[in-house]
């Protein structure tokens, strides 16, 4: 009994402490993270104001839990098929960030003089900005719809994934204590096997489960399968040899492509929030004011490569990504700090016994710091950039200025890059699942079988679990062979087009598929077979079943795919179809410097009243008025002569600064609207010799009476937003159109 009431006088104390100070930084303006941090300071062992806890081993593992918690919620908000949409601005921004502070991390750790482990943990601790800190500055300083935020969003994204994978490389390399290329490499191939599995397994079964229960599933329910779910694959997770962290991840991420995911994450809210606040605050209680002053060359060393090492190497990373110069400091100032993998990989460090005891505070101290002057910096991203414009050469600020949009359209992906990534998008999950299945024979069904069916003899027992392992593996074996979907659709469409020289490939393809095959059967055969025997056994089966499966085959395999890609695409869907418009044209623009706001015209817009035809916005504002939005109306693509009122809401469309400048011709203080759910689309694609559009100007083509408007055109590795209305459209030209989907079928 005396222990129970030690604990909850230890949890009395934390969430007491946590709650005033918490108060109180709300008050100020801080984030809470850091409220949490000093509480468990000030109740910490440290600084001896106030009771210490009794029992700090049982904080410590309510502490694990909260990472749990905090990783969980994390996957939620990631998404795998988030990653395949954040684009190569995104990916080489955070190739760019992480390398480029891991190496100096390590160079700095090197010259403060830690050992080669620390100096690797260090170099993790560095390269990770804190996706909570940068989400609440952007929410209090207004900046979440800007266009940038979408680079930053995407590269928080990357990096949350890369963390994820540095973990499990840095715990293979602190228990064999050094770099073993081979070891390291099969790290990764171990993670990558395990994360495929886990993704196509979990695709298939978690949406099918909720799908199942979801007229019978209340909030209660929902809560404790979700809970149930996460801690299930922390054990499979830990059984496989990685950490509980990333079996949380890993599970937040699946939930996340359900149709509950939003729901599951706004439910564990308050959970996450409870057992977050223990983690918090045992980082604080970590904090040792005596290392602080005693170490506070290092912290001011560290501080100052993060500060400005983040903004150097994100603002080259978006330079290089195509993006412009003013996205790319805006950019670059928002990540300039460290935050929560910080501690994370800190407290893995710690209690692999490789750093330092010190170290531990003093990353802490940096994150604290870094995380105040976080919305500073934002500040001055603008005054930056301004001083940028004015002692740059002109030349030199014009290129860096140009946006060359890294994103391509699909229309102008060659058909072999589609079919290629179509294969592999078939070939990686098939094959894990076989290796799965192999390795699961191998591993329970063998000794199961031969331990339970001793009397029937090994070799009818090695004959049943063959045949049994082959069975299951039947209709994998079948999808990997058979080209279906979009990878047959393409492949058929090259084959025509394609010499008979030009075929090689193709059968190479299809050979590949055939032997892969061929070496799972045949690794089945030779492991419960002799190799003579299980030759005449394969060929007799072959030939004797083929027949008869074929079509079983064929109609398993079909089910599972069909499922696997209705579980895909299900939350896809019903996102396009209840989605924003101008959530579509973001995400279709993606890559591109284009700004979409919803706006009110203010009773103050010198041409409120007037039409359309009569206000200059391509000429003095550059910018597009796609929609109007008055009371339960609805004009999308309005023609010049519809009239625009005080109170009009209106979806604008224009590059960053164009859209900024309308906005404060409207007003002052205009507002900015929320939802928007009409038929209004955004589509590219490329212009055809012979088509509607080819050799004709926007003069020459009504567009706005048949519903659409266009509003860029790419042309090489040049782009024009809102063109020229004599600009004349030449075949092999990009165009985005926006209206609606009928209308745009007219001009495609």
């Amino acid at each position: 009994m005396d222990e129970s009431l030690n604990l909850v006088k230890d949890l009395a104390l934390i969430f007491i402490s946590a709650g005033i100070i918490t108060l109180i930084f709300r008050a100020l303006k801080q984030p809470l993270i850091l409220g949490y941090i000093v509480a468990g300071f000030l109740v910490g062992p440290h600084f001896g104001l106030f009771p210490g806890l009794t029992k700090p081993e049982t904080i410590e593992q309510w502490s694990e839990i909260g990472i749990i918690f905090l990783l969980f919620a994390l996957g939620l908000e990631f998404s795998f098929k988030k990653l395949l949409k954040v684009g190569s601005s995104a990916l080489i921004t955070a190739a760019t960030i992480f390398f480029g502070m891991f190496v100096t991390g390590m160079a700095v750790g090197g010259a403060m003089g830690w050992s080669h482990m620390e100096r690797i943990f260090l170099g993790g601790m560095l390269s990770m900005s804190s996706t909570t800190i940068i989400i609440k500055a952007f929410d209090d300083l207004g900046l979440k719809g800007m266009p940038f935020t979408n680079v930053v969003f995407g590269t928080l994204v990357v990096e949350d994934l890369l963390a994820v994978v540095l973990m499990v490389l840095l715990s293979t390399m602190a228990v064999s204590q050094q770099f073993a290329g081979g070891e390291m490499a099969m790290a990764l191939l171990k993670l990558l096997f395990f994360l495929v599995l886990w993704f196509v397994v979990g695709m298939f079964l978690i949406p099918t489960l909720f799908k199942k229960g979801r007229q019978v599933m209340n909030e209660e329910m929902l809560v404790i399968l979700s809970v149930g779910l996460c801690f299930g694959m922390v054990a499979l997770a830990t059984a496989a040899g990685f950490s509980s962290a990333l079996g949380a991840f890993v599970m937040g991420s699946l939930l996340a492509e359900t149709l509950e995911g939003e729901h599951i994450s706004h439910s564990i809210k308050n959970i996450k929030d409870l057992f977050g606040a223990i983690f918090f605050v045992s980082v604080g209680m970590m904090v040792d004011p005596a290392i602080i002053v005693q170490y506070w060359q290092p912290i001011l060393i560290l501080i100052v490569v993060v500060v400005i090492g983040i903004p150097l190497f994100a603002t080259s990373g978006v330079l290089m990504a195509g993006q412009g110069l003013h996205s790319a400091v805006r950019s670059g100032f928002s990540m300039a700090q460290i935050g929560e993998f910080a501690f994370i990989i800190a407290s893995l460090g710690k209690s692999l016994g490789v750093m330092a005891d010190y170290i531990y505070p003093v990353v802490v101290a940096v994150s604290v710091i870094t995380t105040f002057t976080t919305p500073y910096f934002m500040k001055l991203s603008e005054p930056f950039y301004g001083i940028l414009s004015r002692k740059l050469p002109p030349r030199m600020f014009s290129v860096l200025s140009e946006v060359r949009g890294s994103g391509h359209s699909q229309a102008r992906d060659s058909q072999w890059k589609q079919l290629i990534k179509a294969y592999l998008i078939r070939m990686i999950p098939y094959n894990v699942m076989l290796l799965a299945i192999l390795l699961a024979s191998n591993i329970f069904l063998d000794p199961f079988a031969h331990e339970r069916f001793v009397r029937i003899g090994p070799v009818a027992v090695n004959i049943v679990c063959a045949v049994v392992t082959l069975m299951i593996m039947s209709p994998f074996l079948y999808g990997m062979v058979i080209a279906a979907g979009k990878y047959k659709e393409l492949y058929d469409g090259i084959w025509r087009e394609s010499s008979a020289a030009g075929r090689g490939p193709l059968f190479a393809m299809s050979a590949l598929k055939i032997f892969l095959a061929v070496a799972f059967v045949m690794a089945v055969v030779s492991h419960y077979l002799k190799p003579g025997l299980g030759i005449v056994i394969l060929i007799a089966s072959l030939a004797a079943a083929a027949f008869i499966l074929l079509r079983l085959f064929n109609k398993r395999s079909s089910a599972l795919e069909s499922r696997f890609v209705e579980n895909m695409r299900a939350k896809d869907e019903y996102q396009r179809q209840n989605a924003p418009v101008t959530t579509t044209i973001r995400e279709k623009m993606d890559g591109h410097d284009i700004c979409v706001e919803r706006l009110t015209v203010s009773s103050d817009f010198k041409y409120a009243g007037q039409q359309l035809s009569d206000i200059p916005l391509r000429r003095d504002y550059g910018v597009n008025i796609v929609k109007i939005m008055r009371g339960s109306s609805i004009i999308n693509i309005p023609s010049a002569a519809e009239f625009l009122f005080p109170a009009d809401e209106i979806l604008v469309v224009g590059t960053m600064d164009r859209v900024e400048a309308f906005k404060k011709a409207l007003s002052e203080d205009v507002r900015v609207a929320e939802g928007d759910a009409s038929a209004v689309e955004v589509e590219s694609f490329i212009i055809e010799a012979g088509s509607l559009l080819a050799g004709k100007s926007l003069k020459m083509v009504d567009m706005r009476n048949s519903g659409c408007m266009l509003i860029g055109i790419e042309r090489g590795e040049e782009t024009y937003m809102n063109p020229e209305p004599d600009m004349i459209m030449q075949p092999g030209d990009t165009v985005w159109l926006v209206g609606a989907p009928e209308a745009i079928k007219l001009y495609r």
